[in-house]
């Protein structure tokens, strides 16, 4: 009776076992194995022995496998396979080149760079799977801190997120959106304090505190605040009301397009309109750290958290 000698049999010994079943010669083999033949032959012998079969029959130096042998050369063979499986899968998962990368993003943010910054990425990365959620800044943040989102596109700056980290990513304009019925919607020149006295649309605070900060700030320079009259979720939301008469608003300027046979849009001049997007993340798989080095250009190398800024907002004065 056998004894279980499993473990002595090594990928090694399978590989050699191969070679000399392929070739049906010690020396041969020995020489696609870049070793000398005794060792060979005393590693055929020895496996032969753990296993007790005979694997190799051998005639005036001449080698046939036995029924054994050819059983033993089909599931070396596999398990040779699946072992180059298994490492070159563990050294893709590694790498980034596999996986799983659950990307949120702000509406607005599909107007500027990320459709070919996705587009590029699975070119690239063709074994890894995008995850695409549309939330807000808020939502986004909330999503990343439980586990349940790798990466966000977001408006900064943003509150009480030290424990996530930001990289630049893309950059916009505010511009005027007005009901293309409205008196104003057909009028020249349009600047921003006329605006003063229109019902304003926008998305509460607590959903993207740093863009409508923004928009508050924006129309304090032009001498008034906005009278918010109506809050909605997401810009599309807030275009489509606008869309239909029930306000005015200060939307990304990427979004002009947006419903441009209800909608006037008019563009702003200040120099506080322009505002960044940034990609958002902490605690980064691989494949997510690959698709943020992507999407922002820095070096691998260098590690993300060199190219970060601060959550706080510290490097977006303008915001």
């Amino acid at each position: 009776m056998a004894t279980d000698t499993r473990a002595r049999v090594t990928l090694r010994t399978m590989e050699q076992f191969v070679a000399v079943a392929e070739e049906l010669h010690f020396h041969r083999a020995a020489e696609r194995l870049n070793m000398s033949q005794p060792p060979l032959t005393s590693a055929i012998r020895k496996l032969e022995e753990d296993i007790d079969v005979i694997l190799i029959e051998r005639a005036n130096r001449v080698l046939r496998l036995t029924p054994a042998g050819e059983k033993f050369l089909e599931e070396a063979r596999e398990t040779l396979r699946q072992a180059e499986r298994a490492i070159m899968g563990t050294q893709d998962v590694a790498a980034g080149r596999t996986g799983l990368v659950r990307l949120g993003y702000v509406g607005s943010s599909l107007y500027g760079r990320l459709p070919d910054a996705i587009r590029t990425f699975r070119r690239q990365y063709p074994e890894v799977r995008l995850e695409l959620r549309e939330a807000t800044t808020a939502a986004q943040v909330a999503a990343i801190r439980a586990g349940e989102m790798d990466v966000g596109v977001v408006i900064p700056p943003l509150s009480n997120a030290e424990d996530v980290e930001m990289s630049r990513f893309d950059s916009d304009r505010l511009c005027m959106a007005i009901p293309k019925d409205h008196p104003l919607g057909n009028q020249a020149g349009l600047t921003l304090p006329e605006l003063s006295d229109e019902p304003f649309i926008l998305w509460p605070m607590l959903e993207g505190r740093g863009f409508h900060l923004q928009v508050i700030r924006l129309c304090a320079n032009a001498g008034f605040v906005p009278r918010v009259e109506q809050e909605a979720y997401g810009m599309h939301a807030v275009l489509s009301l606008v869309a239909v008469g029930a306000g005015v608003s200060v939307v990304p300027e990427s979004m002009s397009g947006f419903r441009g046979d209800r909608i006037t849009y008019r563009s702003i001049p200040d120099a506080g309109a322009e505002f960044e997007l940034s990609l958002v993340y902490r605690d980064l798989s691989p494949s997510a750290e690959s698709f943020v080095w992507h999407a922002t250009g820095e070096e691998r190398s260098r590690g993300l958290s060199t190219a970060s800024s601060s959550a706080s907002g510290a490097r977006y004065p303008g915001c």
